[in-house]
């Protein structure tokens, strides 16, 4: 507080007030506030369902250009429709209920068709590569759930030859049903599942959503693994391939 001296007279003046502490709380506040808003939001980001293995993409495909028969083969390019496999589950954590996949590029394999007729084809997945969106279930996956360190691949072998003649040539995707052997974990199942074909330019890309039950391959959950995995869920696969020289 300070002094003036007016006609011999001492006046005091009032002493200003300090805001600064008021203003700096305030924005104190409201940044709590929006770090509150904001939290939630940034999480869910995060919380993505995983890398998964998309269907075909037809947009701008191509008539086709290679006659069917001959040996054809996986091809491991990035780029579109390019060639992956995983799986999809749902999966409940403690407060979070999520749709979970994982995936790997690198898949092998070959197919052989002969007078329209596809008959042979195998297909192998390496599973010691699935990416999932955490690296902790990464590990889960692939050492806790899949076993990889002692089955490292699994397989799909066509045990039924198939006509594909009538697949379309326009740059349109037809089906076909395939039938062959899955083995997964070292269990071996027969399948009949119905496959979506596109014949595009040089190239056949070949997907399919297949049902899985994890059980029926003896992929369990282990016990110390918090979340709660459905026991049934898909197998997703899309193949990239193009004849063999």
């Amino acid at each position: 507080m300070s002094t003036v001296e007016r006609d011999g007279d001492i006046t005091r003046e009032p002493k200003k007030r300090n805001n600064k502490p008021i203003i700096i709380g305030g924005v104190i506040v409201v940044t709590i506030l929006a770090l509150i808003a904001i939290v939630p939001m940034v999480m869910a980001l995060m919380s993505t369902p995983g890398i998964k293995t998309e269907p075909i993409e037809t947009t701008g495909a191509k008539p086709a250009s290679t006659e069917m028969d001959g040996t054809w083969t996986v091809l491991n390019r990035q780029g579109k429709n390019h060639t992956s496999a995983g799986f999809t589950f749902d999966e409940l954590l403690p407060g979070d209920a999520r749709n979970t996949s994982g995936s790997t590029t690198n898949v092998s394999g070959e197919m052989v068709i002969e007078s329209g007729t596809l008959t042979s084809g195998e297909v192998t997945v390496d599973l010691t590569n699935i990416v999932t969106d955490r690296d902790v279930r990464d590990v889960n996956v692939r050492r806790k759930i899949l076993s990889t360190d002692t089955y490292p691949e699994a397989y799909f072998t066509l045990t039924k030859p198939t006509d594909v003649s009538s697949l379309p040539e326009d740059g349109t995707a037809g089906t076909v049903e395939l039938t062959g052997d899955l083995t997964i974990r070292g269990v071996t199942n027969e399948i009949t599942q119905e496959f979506t074909v596109l014949r595009t330019g040089d190239h056949v890309i070949v997907h399919a959503d297949i049902p899985f039950n994890r059980l029926d391959y003896g992929v369990e959950t282990p016990d110390f693994i918090a979340a709660k995995i459905a026991e049934e869920g898909q197998i997703n696969i899309r193949l990239n391939l193009v004849k063999k020289d």
